[in-house]
């Protein structure tokens, strides 16, 4: 700065100070500069992959330990996997080989009603296609070719008759195809932390590559059982149904043996056969309190062996 006389000084002027500015940014451009090319010269750094832990679809909390036994029941039942267990806790009373990887047959039918439930409303009108009434094994047998069946005759269908013409109209109905259809069934079990559960047809007329578990099956069945409108039609031993056929109405009769038998507190839930399966069958019966399920994988006699696990669950509950 200038000195005046007085001892006053002059400030500097405006053209200085941006003199200083622009010398001051083009000194801290240049340090970047130098500092961006030493790091490009340097050894580069790569961030370590990051590593995505797979983690296995959570399994239900219900029954998700079926074993060990928590309530013993000697029981000694020619067929290949068994189980006994509790409805309302999936608590074991039980069991023969639960994880057992088997054909299920007809049983796949719990999971078809349950996708098809989870997709469209019962008061949906299904088109019966020919890939329908062309159906090979059990089925309704009446629906007619052309016309359209509402979603909820042909849930009775399914689940009491066990209608493989009902299971393939369902399957189209909710997603075009069959094949697309299984691809829902199995994200579903896959969502339900299934483990040993697999599907390769809508009805189970197919056993190669349709396959569950006992343990899976409580699953499946309690889960079906907790859906009010599925809860009602296989706790039916019989039905009537509309049907656009001559007479309009459809009459229908549950497979489930213990229905034949009269076997008190019956209220669900499926059959199976095919020659891979055997026998099968996923009962519940409920006697006040207590709600117990009796699951058969490839069985001699269901009705009665149903029967003896049944009896010996409610003897041992004092029900």
């Amino acid at each position: 700065m200038t000195v005046l006389k007085g001892g006053r000084r002059r400030p500097r002027s405006r053209r200085h100070l941006l003199a200083f500015g622009s010398l001051a940014i083009v000194l801290t451009l240049a340090a970047l500069l130098i500092l961006m090319a030493g790091r490009a010269a340097g050894p580069s750094v790569v961030a370590a992959p990051r590593v995505v832990k797979r983690v296995a679809p959570p399994r239900s909390g219900y029954g998700i330990e079926l074993a060990p036994q928590q309530v013993a029941v000697s029981l000694r039942l020619p067929l290949r996997s068994g189980l006994l267990f509790d409805v309302t806790t999936g608590r074991v009373l039980w069991q023969r080989d639960a994880q057992a990887v088997l054909p299920i047959a007809s049983l796949t039918k719990m999971m078809t009603a349950l996708v098809v439930v989870d997709h469209v409303s019962p008061s949906a009108q299904a088109l019966i296609t020919a890939q329908a009434v062309h159906f090979s094994g059990s089925g309704v047998g009446l629906l007619p070719l052309g016309k359209r069946v509402s979603v909820l005759t042909l849930l009775y269908g399914l689940l009491l008759p066990s209608g493989n013409d009902a299971a393939i109209a369902l399957a189209q109905r909710v997603a075009g195809t069959p094949d697309r259809f299984i691809a829902l069934m199995n994200a579903r079990a896959r969502a339900m932390g299934l483990r040993c559960t697999h599907f390769t047809t809508v009805s189970g007329i197919v056993d190669q590559g349709n396959h569950s578990c006992a343990a899976d099956l409580a699953l499946l069945a309690h889960a079906v059982l907790m859906q009010p409108l599925l809860a009602r039609i296989v706790g039916s031993a019989s039905a009537v149904v509309p049907l656009p056929i001559k007479g309009g109405k459809l009459y229908l009769y549950n497979n489930n043996p213990l229905y034949r038998l009269g076997y008190p507190g019956t209220d669900g839930v499926k059959t199976g056969l095919t020659n891979a399966s055997g026998l099968c069958l996923v009962a519940t019966v409920k006697r006040g309190r207590v709600w117990l399920g009796a699951i058969l994988l490839h069985a001699t006699d269901i009705g009665p062996q149903a029967e003896t696990m049944l009896n010996a669950g409610f003897a041992r509950l004092g029900a």
